[in-house]
């Protein structure tokens, strides 16, 4: 049919609605008001992770069934099964220690496993295992923590005002063995020459005063003898530096701690406008990348020799090494500038004392060495040294801070610990008397959570190898060797074993599926679970949610790339790429999504006759080391090179062309949609960038530094992966949304931005601030908001409307001249 410039408009009418017919889904609808709801009422409210009691007869979680409790309460149900119940008030203040693993070497239990110690609120309290009571140690106004039993059980050891102390448990004796105090060590005034001459002469001229000096003398020593008979601690002063991982060897000689005190660093600052007070507010936050360190020095006391040595980090071998980026660009170094900063978690001591081991990493994270300490000379000896030219990380492998997996064997001679050595994160032991290193576990897959049973001959683990996308319970032999795999339902099996290692509390979850509570026993696979929640609501199970297909497809560089696929039954020919964030996170898999709601919302876009596509671009989680490091030195290269190919694979399989495709996403996705919109626009036609990092130069030095290094070392990485830079390219119409009381990826950077943009001339596009939403929204309005306005925007550009749009343009002949048309 021919429109002609008078008829465009109805004919424009009449294909509006003949698509909109053509979108309407044999199913029930979907809205974003419904979709954004409070999701305890709407979806209802999943069970947190599960715990058990001491004893394993009694399983917990927390839960607020179908939003009925202001926040979520505390439940219980038997380890036999049946209905949770809350559980009462006065219970819930009696509530014994909980179960958190057997925890080799570490002296929470005794040696017979027949008491338990443990700190609750700041006090301490003691646990018979054989008759079930409980004795509380300590009520005092100062917090006590940490504490452990000394070998022989007759003690406790803890920490109380960053000193340790030891509370005998047969005559409850409390003695300090630690005197570490702030402040710097008091000296004797030294007299000047004057003064020291008339006192002198004093002395020489007065037995009186004589007399009255040498009593004093010998009174002072005398103190100074029974004080030595009682062995007090010695005193060392830690100016005004911080006391962190304050502990005692098994044997009790040693001391070791931490010394850090903040860096000069300038924090950021950001406004709160809508407030309880009606006045603006200023809120502080994290400085930026590039801020200098805080500091780190790790002492040893001995407390028999009265010495306290700091522990040379430096001499391990690398500890100078000039990261390859700087070679490559011709730094020449002087030494000060190649001292690494260096800190370490630990030591681990081996359960008898005889050993003690260090996990050492470099603050540019592109080294981590497990090494023997000997205390006595403060040597380290390198066990193993995993090296990246990239960054460190992986499942077992901190890179945000904090310790990794790490412990010991029962055996007191191996350690265990998590490597990316091969490419995959693998279990592996080291032996600290030869240095051999053992893989557990090998393959192209990925360990997570390992467990040591009771008895340190079994492993129980989470790992990936079915697929990249659903994890499984295994166990296998201490030494390696076959695993055996111990769930069967497809989706993430996340597990709390029973302190009698008999039965598994899984927290299971599927795509369409929120996490439930299940007990699955051991012995046998043919063992179903049983189901112990159910939290979805009638409402939200009455629409059949989509589990979407898993696909790869083939990216520019060869390699297959995973995404999920939404295909409507009724296309409208466009499609909406959706971008998770983090960077360092997967969303192609076959459990419940921490993106819930954007999930609910592809449901919603495919019944609208969107085809929708998530995919796990490089930098993603669950794929390995590679996969991870693939956007080293320039973030929104290789990983939005993934997103031109996937339109690609759209456009090939569905015939979706670029300008009828949308992406958004948030945070590293809101970064990545601008990336794509200011650097790639041929490929897209319009995006919605929520709570965007738009200058990496401006985000935090915990996770900017490990991409990029920093600016003022890798100004080049900052320039090509900072969209700021690139603004003059968008083309397509852009909705930006960001929270004004973010302090992650802070308003500084949207504004910044839209300054660039109006500065550039551009016009399609679009800021929404959300006064009192930080970075991970919280109001249902908010939600409801931002989402109405990118399916708006989607519909616009490349959607239904834009395609009538596009359609009546084409119909409307162009005119050479003067005429009619005709």
């Amino acid at each position: 049919m021919l429109c002609l410039r008078s008829t465009a408009v109805a004919c424009l009418l009449l294909l509006a609605a003949a698509l909109s017919v053509q979108a309407q889904p044999a199913r029930p609808a979907l809205t974003v008001d419904t979709i954004m709801q409070d999701h305890e009422t709407w979806i209802g409210d999943w069970p947190g992770s599960p715990f058990w009691s001491e004893h394993g007869d009694t399983l917990y979680f927390r839960w607020n069934p179908e939003g009925a409790f202001l926040s979520d309460s505390l439940y219980r149900v038997p380890r036999s099964g049946g209905t949770p119940e809350k559980v009462p008030p006065a219970d819930r203040r009696t509530l014994g220690p909980t179960f958190d693993g057997w925890r080799h070497g570490e002296y929470v239990y005794d040696a017979d496993f027949a008491r338990k110690v443990y700190a609750r609120d700041g006090d301490l309290y003691l646990y018979d295992r054989t008759d079930r009571t409980r004795t509380r140690l300590t009520k005092t106004q100062a917090r006590e923590q940490d504490p452990r039993f000394s070998p022989d059980g007759a003690h406790v050891v803890f920490e109380r005002d960053d000193n340790l102390f030891r509370l005998d448990l047969a005559t409850g004796a409390l003695a300090q063995l630690t005197d570490l105090r702030s402040g710097t060590d008091p000296e004797e005034p030294t007299p000047s020459e004057q003064d020291a001459f008339l006192e002198q002469q004093q002395l020489d001229l007065f037995e009186t005063l004589r007399t009255e000096q040498e009593e004093r003398e010998a009174a002072e020593a005398a103190r100074e003898r029974d004080a030595e008979a009682d062995a007090p601690p010695p005193t060392f002063y830690t100016g005004d530096k911080r006391i962190e991982q304050l502990q005692l060897d098994p044997t009790g000689r040693y001391v070791t701690f931490a010394l850090t005190s903040d860096a000069d660093a300038t924090p950021t600052t950001l406004v709160s406008y809508v407030t309880e007070s009606g006045y603006a507010e200023e809120l502080t936050a994290r400085p930026k990348v590039g801020a200098p360190g805080d500091t780190y020095e790790l002492y040893v006391q001995d407390l028999q020799r009265d010495t306290t040595l700091q522990v040379d980090l430096h001499q391990l071998p690398g500890a100078y090494d000039v990261p390859v980026f700087l070679k490559e660009q011709g730094a020449e170094l002087d030494s000060t500038e190649a001292k690494r900063h260096l800190f370490a978690y630990g030591p681990y001591w081996s359960p008898s004392g005889q050993h003690a081991v260090l996990e050492v990493r470099a603050r540019d994270n592109k080294d981590r060495w497990i090494v023997r300490l000997d205390p006595a000379t403060q040597d380290l000896t390198v066990l193993d040294r995993q090296h990246d030219d990239a960054w460190i990380a992986g499942p077992g492998i901190s890179w945000w801070g904090g310790a990794s997996t790490l412990g010991w064997l029962p055996d007191d001679r191996h350690i265990y610990f998590q490597s990316e050595a091969t490419g995959y994160s693998h279990l592996y032991t080291a032996d600290v008397e030869t240095g051999a290193v053992t893989p557990l576990t090998e393959g192209d897959f990925e360990v997570f959570d390992p467990m040591l049973s009771r008895d340190g001959t079994t492993w129980t683990f989470v790992s990936s190898e079915v697929s990249p996308h659903v994890r499984h319970v295994y166990q296998m032999p201490v030494d390696g060797g076959p695993r055996t795999r111990l769930t069967t339902m497809t989706g993430n099996n996340a597990y709390a074993m029973a302190p009698t290692e008999d039965l598994l509390a899984l927290r299971y979850s599927f795509t369409t599926q929120p996490p439930e509570i299940y007990l699955k026993p051991l012995a046998g696979m043919e063992a179903a679970p049983e189901r112990i929640t159910h939290s979805t609501t009638d409402d939200w199970e009455a629409y059949p949610w989509r589990t979407g297909e898993i696909v790869r497809f083939m990216a520019s560089d060869g390699v297959e790339v995973p995404a999920q696929l939404f295909v409507p039954e009724t296309p409208n020919g466009a499609a909406v790429l959706f971008v998770h964030g983090a960077g360092y996170l997967q969303n192609v898999h076959r459990w419940w999504s921490s993106y819930f709601r954007e999930y609910m919302f592809h449901n919603l876009l495919t019944d609208l006759g969107y085809t929708v596509l998530n995919v796990d671009y490089r930098g993603s989680a669950g794929y390995g080391r590679d996969w991870r490091t693939a956007i080293y030195r320039h973030m929104g290269g290789r990983d939005l090179g993934d997103y031109v190919d996937a339109q690609r694979y759209l456009e090939e399989r569905f015939d979706i062309p670029p300008e009828r495709s949308f992406i958004y996403g948030g945070s590293y996705g809101g970064f990545l949609t601008l990336m794509a919109l200011f650097t790639a626009p041929e490929h897209f036609g319009g995006g919605a960038a929520l709570r965007s990092v738009t200058d990496w130069a401006h985000y935090n030095h915990a996770y900017t530094a490990n991409i990029l290094n920093t600016p003022a070392q890798d100004s080049l990485a900052y320039a090509r992966s900072s969209p700021i830079h690139f603004a003059e390219g968008l083309a397509d119409p852009l909705l930006m949304a960001h929270g004004l009381i973010d302090t992650n990826v802070q308003p500084q950077d949207i504004f910044r931005l839209s300054q660039r943009l109006i500065e550039l001339g551009k016009t399609d596009w679009e800021l929404a601030m959300y006064p009192v939403e930080g970075h991970g929204f919280t109001e249902p309005s908010s939600w409801t908001d931002e989402y109405r306005r990118i399916l708006e925007l989607a519909g616009r550009s490349v959607g239904p409307e834009a395609a009538a749009q596009a359609a009546a343009q084409e119909a409307v002949p162009v005119l050479d001249g003067e005429g009619d048309g005709h």
